[in-house]
């Protein structure tokens, strides 16, 4: 019958063929989208997309094929805008935007002055050599060029130097 239809084009010889499989797309459309109206409706839909995926779709097993047209049919169904459902909510539960803002410019710039003052703190290798790293974004072989110290000290002054500053801005600044 699929290839009757695919050669004539009769809409008569695609009915017969559907009919036998109504009672299947009914009830994965009920299933889907839990509404027997629009189940209905999805039937008669589907049968129109079918008369246009027929004409370009190489179908082998037509039961699967349609069950598959049929769920992407109604998950597509379920996707649609007019069943999104909005939930009205009060202005009252809102921050303000501002003040919320403000609050992390305060509390990064508060982070940056004690972090400032735990860099002075270190001794002056470990201050360089973590400013090369982290503020001049240098790789360790140019910072032991540039210190003269060898790779590993160089690799040590940085971990130390982390170290002794996580220690310092944890205790806020009081080393």
């Amino acid at each position: 019958m699929l290839a009757s239809y695919r050669q004539t084009g009769d809409l008569r010889v695609l009915a017969d063929l559907y009919q036998r499989y109504m009672d299947l797309v009914y009830g994965v459309c009920l299933k889907y989208l839990a509404d027997k109206e629009q189940s209905k409706d999805a039937v008669m839909s589907i049968f129109e997309e079918l008369t246009e995926k027929l004409k370009t779709h190489e179908v082998t097993n037509f039961k699967s094929w349609l069950h598959t047209v049929t769920r992407n049919y109604c998950l597509m169904q379920l996707r649609t805008p007019r069943n999104m459902k909005t939930v009205e909510f009060s202005p009252d539960f809102m921050y303000s935007e501002d003040a919320v803002h403000l609050n992390g410019i305060w509390e990064k710039e508060e982070q940056l002055v004690r972090l400032e003052k735990c860099i002075e703190m270190l001794s002056e290798d470990q201050r360089r050599v973590i400013e090369l790293f982290y503020i001049q974004q240098k790789c360790y072989d140019e910072i032991a060029e540039m210190t003269g110290n060898d790779w590993n000290k160089v690799r040590s002054y940085i971990q130390n130097g982390r170290r002794n500053l996580k220690i310092c801005m944890e205790k806020d600044g009081e080393v």
